[in-house]
């Protein structure tokens, strides 16, 4: 996987998740990870038809979202977390205007890099 984004990378990736069905089945690989799951239980779990949840995977895939290995008829997926990594990585390349102290992704909820609230005159 290539550790490189650039604009377009950044849209094909954002928009194979702007889906309910693609991001549904995305999370469900997440909440797998690092195993893989078969697309028909995938199926099963999103109440999906099998063949509409193929045309989903095959657009997460095309984006590097998801990965997939072949075992005779059964197509097992697994989610591609290096990929988020790069878009989060090149999502937040010019974060904190030059800080990257203060920007740490993942991590919201550390009161300390949260700007000072104003004080009252």
């Amino acid at each position: 996987m290539s550790r490189h984004m650039d604009d377009h990378d950044a849209i094909r990736t954002l928009s194979a998740l702007a889906q309910p069905t693609r991001l549904a089945a995305f999370r469900t690989l997440v909440a797998a990870y690092p195993g893989t799951l078969p697309a028909g239980t995938i199926a099963r779990r999103l109440d999906v038809p099998h063949n509409t949840l193929s045309t989903h995977l095959a657009a997460l895939a095309h984006a590097g979202l998801v990965t997939y290995s072949r075992s005779g008829r059964i197509v097992a997926y697994r989610a591609a977390l290096d990929r988020v990594s790069v878009l989060i990585a090149f999502l937040t390349d010019d974060c904190c205007d030059g800080r990257p102290e203060v920007c740490v992704p993942g991590d919201s909820d550390d009161s300390s890099r949260k700007p000072p609230m104003p004080q009252e005159a």
